[in-house]
């Protein structure tokens, strides 16, 4: 999982890009970009999307701004939670 500035700061992973239109980069094979609610951006394993509590925070961006958003897919909580609730996912996944 990799984790970047809003300003498009220095990825945690190399190769781990958000999509999007001002760069090149690629997303991983088999990872969803997302942005938090503060901007950060996050490239998450597609295999936690499965996972409660991943799938809670994805019904409440779903309620909070639709099915149909264009671009990156935003998630409405800031970014400690979000960590909080993917290094869960990640642990529970092992």
């Amino acid at each position: 999982m990799a984790w970047r500035k809003k300003n498009g700061g220095e990825s945690s992973s190399p190769g781990a890009s958000p999509c999007r239109d001002d760069e090149r980069e690629k997303v991983p094979r088999g990872h969803v970009p997302m942005v938090t609610g503060c901007g950060a951006r996050v490239v998450v394993p597609v295999r936690l999307l499965r996972d409660p509590c991943i799938a809670e925070l994805l019904d409440m961006a779903a309620q909070q701004y639709g099915y149909g958003q264009p671009g990156v897919l935003r998630i409405p909580c800031d970014a400690g939670h979000f960590r909080r609730v993917v290094d869960g996912a990640l642990h529970r996944a092992d």
